[in-house]
């Protein structure tokens, strides 16, 4: 089994399901948007896609003009029925891919705050989990796939395509290292607001960590 991710920033890896797939016996292979060297694979080298966040809009065309490309290379993936996987910005990413609308959410979402599974979803996670957010746009669920979750702030949190692809916009795959990566390179979106913790908050929250991989080691078994 081969597993290929999208990378948007050097500081937001693959975190846990790195570990997950490399105990799984999979190959991993990377394109690393940022790098301009680096080139898509044919959708037949890989059996799973992974689309990891970043700080970026999906829109933003002008500073990422590879974003078109990405978009034609997700939903090819999705065409394909390979196992998708979209992370925070690329839950987004296949949002748009499927013809749903992404926007700037009501407020930002960034520390940990609980989701509670959807009535209709799959038991794909727990049926409530405190997780890791950093995001500010959101989603609406795309036409034939089911809603994941839903954020106390009343904010979309994933959905599942087809049994064969999942979005979600949190992050069950964090590791404490990436938690200070992000804090280190994106603390300056850490303002007062209601669903917004300081870094000190951010980081009293490792405790979590166990459980939101756990969490992700289930959903990533259920795919398998």
């Amino acid at each position: 089994m081969k597993l290929h991710w999208l990378q948007h920033v050097p500081f937001e890896s693959l975190g846990y399901i790195e570990d997950w797939a490399e105990d799984q016996g999979f190959s991993i292979s990377c394109t690393r948007l940022y790098d301009e060297e680096d080139e898509f694979p044919d959708v037949d080298d890989f059996d799973w896609l992974v689309i990891m966040g970043g700080p970026m809009g999906i829109f933003d065309y002008n500073d990422y003009p590879w974003l078109t490309d990405e978009k034609e290379f997700i939903e090819t993936a999705l065409d394909e029925e390979k196992t998708v996987i979209g992370i925070c910005l690329g839950a987004q990413l296949m949002a748009d891919v499927l013809g749903a609308k992404v926007f700037p959410g009501p407020q930002k979402e960034i520390g940990w705050f609980p989701v509670t599974r959807s009535p209709e979803a799959p038991d794909l996670i727990p049926e409530s989990l405190t997780v890791f957010h950093w995001h500010g746009d959101t989603f609406e669920i795309p036409d034939g796939a089911v809603p994941l979750a839903v954020s106390e702030a009343g904010i979309n949190q994933g959905f599942v395509f087809e049994n064969h692809a999942v979005a979600l916009q949190f992050h069950m795959e964090i590791t404490g290292d990436g938690i200070e990566d992000l804090i280190q390179e994106c603390g300056d979106e850490l303002d007062e607001a209601p669903y917004i913790q300081t870094a000190a908050e951010i980081k009293a929250g490792f405790p979590n960590l166990g459980t939101v991989n756990a969490a992700m080691k289930k959903l990533l078994d259920a795919l398998l």
